[in-house]
C-alpha cells in the first residue's frame, strides 16, 4: 500500500528538528492524548466489569438465584413437601431453606444491627463463598441451639472473637401483662466469615436451622427457599417451570434480577456513561493530530512543491502525510494498550503503593462494599477501544493528507 519511499519521507517527517520543534510538541501530545486515552478508557472499562462481577458473585453466592418466599408472614409449614418439588425441577442444583430475621447484636456497651439467617451445616459447607471464607474457627462446631457464625466486620464492632458470647436481642419480643418484652438470647461465636463484602461482613449471622426456628418462634417452619441454578442464563425458563411444580401453593417467587435490578441498572448506566465521557479523550487527541498535520503542511509546502515537480503524484503526496498522522496514532493506541494491560494486571498493587505514599485509603471497603479493587479486562471491549482510537485517528488524518496532495507547486515555489 505504501512504497518505501513514501515511507522513508513520512517517517523523515516525523522526526524532531529544531526549526520545526513546535509541530514536533505538538505531535507528541497528540501521541500521550490518544495512549492516555486507550488506557484510562481500558483500565476503567475494566475495573467496572470487575466491580459488577465480584459483586454479582457474591450477592448471588449468599442469596441464591431464585428465592421462594411464604405468602404468608407466619412461614412455610410442611416445607419438605415444597422442597422435594422444587428438586424435581430441571436445571436446579441447591435448594436451602432459611429463617431469616432481623436482629440486634449486643455485646457490653456496644451494640449493631444484623440479618440473622438460620441454615443447615450442610447448606453452608456447599455455598462457597461462606464455607471459603471463614477465617477464624470452624465449621464443624456449627451445631446446637447456641452457635452462631459472624462476619468478621461485625465482631469487630462488638470486639467479639471465636469463643466469645453475644447476645441477641429479637424485635418480636414476648407479650406480658406490663406489655411487650424483647427476647433475648446468648450465643456462642464458633466462627467468623469475611467474604470482602461489607454489607454482608458487617451485618450478617449465621444460626443452625433449628435454632433459628424455636429463636424466631417458627416451630418446623421456614420463612423462605434459596435456589441455586446450573445455567444461570436460563433463568427465565427455569422461573417457568418453578411455578408449573408449584402451582397451587400459596408461594412468591423472585429472581435476583428483580431483587438488585436497580443496582445493577445503575452500574450499567454509570459504565456508559463513563465510556462516553472518556471517549473524549481520545477525540481531543485526534483534534491535536489535525492541527498538527495541518501546521506540518504549511511548513512543508515548498517541500510537497518539489516533491511534485520531480515526478511525485498527487496521491504519494497523500500518502505520505497520511501515513506520519496515521502513525501517531497507531503508536498512541499501542503505547496506551501495553499501559492499560499493564495497569489492569497490577492494580491492587499499584492502589496499595499508592496508599503508602499518601497515607490515604483510595478504595474504602464501607463506601464500594468490596476490600479489593477489582479489574477483568474483556477482550472484545478492548478490541473496540484500539479500533475506535484508530479510526478516529486515521479519520484527522485524511483532511490534513488531502489538502497537502491539492497544493499547488507554481503557487508554493512562486515566491521562493
Amino acid at each position: 500500500m505504501f512504497s518505501p519511499f513514501e515511507r522513508m519521507v513520512a517517517f523523515r517527517y516525523l522526526r524532531p528538528r529544531r526549526e520545526e520543534g513546535f509541530v514536533s510538541v505538538i505531535a507528541i501530545f497528540s501521541l500521550l492524548g490518544i495512549m492516555l486515552g486507550v488506557a484510562t478508557l481500558i483500565i476503567v472499562m475494566s475495573v467496572m466489569n470487575g466491580f459488577r462481577a465480584e459483586l454479582l458473585g457474591r450477592i448471588l453466592g449468599l442469596n441464591g438465584h431464585i428465592s421462594v418466599y411464604a405468602q404468608s408472614p407466619d412461614g412455610l409449614p410442611d416445607y419438605e413437601d415444597i422442597e422435594r418439588k422444587i428438586r424435581e425441577t430441571g436445571n436446579i442444583t441447591l435448594v436451602t431453606p432459611v429463617v431469616e430475621g432481623q436482629v440486634m447484636a449486643t455485646k457490653d456497651n456496644r451494640a449493631s444491627g444484623a440479618i440473622v439467617r438460620g441454615m443447615r451445616a450442610s447448606d453452608i459447607a456447599g455455598r462457597a463463598t461462606i464455607a471459603d471464607n471463614i477465617v477464624f474457627g470452624s465449621l464443624d462446631d456449627f451445631t446446637g441451639d447456641d452457635s452462631i457464625l459472624m462476619g468478621a466486620r461485625l465482631a469487630m464492632k462488638l470486639g467479639v472473637g471465636v469463643g466469645d458470647t453475644v447476645n441477641l436481642i429479637s424485635p418480636k419480643g414476648n407479650v406480658t401483662a406490663f406489655g411487650t418484652v424483647p427476647r433475648m438470647r446468648a450465643y456462642r461465636i464458633v466462627g467468623l466469615f469475611d467474604i470482602g463484602m461489607y454489607e454482608y461482613d458487617s451485618g450478617f449471622i449465621f444460626m443452625p436451622l433449628e435454632a433459628a426456628q424455636t429463636y424466631f418462634r417458627l416451630p418446623e417452619k421456614i420463612t423462605h427457599f434459596e435456589v441455586m441454578l446450573e445455567k444461570p442464563s436460563e433463568l427465565a425458563s427455569s422461573m417457568n417451570d418453578l411455578l408449573r411444580n408449584l402451582s397451587g401453593e400459596s408461594l412468591r417467587l423472585v429472581d435476583w434480577q428483580q431483587s438488585n435490578s436497580s443496582f445493577f441498572n445503575a452500574l450499567q448506566v454509570e459504565r456508559n456513561v463513563m465510556f462516553l465521557i472518556l471517549t473524549l479523550i481520545i477525540l481531543v487527541a485526534a483534534f491535536n493530530i489535525i492541527s498538527g498535520m495541518v501546521m506540518l503542511v504549511k511548513d512543508k509546502g515548498r517541500d510537497i512543491a518539489i516533491l511534485r515537480t520531480m515526478g511525485a503524484t498527487r496521491s504519494s503526496v497523500m500518502k505520505i502525510f497520511f501515513l506520519s498522522g496515521a502513525s501517531i496514532g497507531v503508536l498512541g493506541t499501542l503505547s496506551g494498550l501495553i499501559l492499560g494491560v499493564l495497569f489492569c494486571l497490577n492494580i491492587e498493587n499499584i492502589r496499595q503503593f499508592i496508599q503508602s505514599l499518601t497515607g490515604t485509603d483510595l478504595f474504602s471497603a464501607e463506601i464500594y462494599f468490596l476490600s479489593q479493587l477489582p479489574a477483568d479486562m474483556d477482550v472484545g471491549e478492548v478490541v473496540m477501544v484500539c479500533v475506535m482510537a484508530l479510526t478516529l485517528s486515521f479519520l484527522a488524518t485524511i483532511y490534513p493528507a488531502w489538502r497537502a496532495s491539492r497544493l499547488d507547486p507554481v503557487e508554493a515555489l512562486r515566491y521562493e
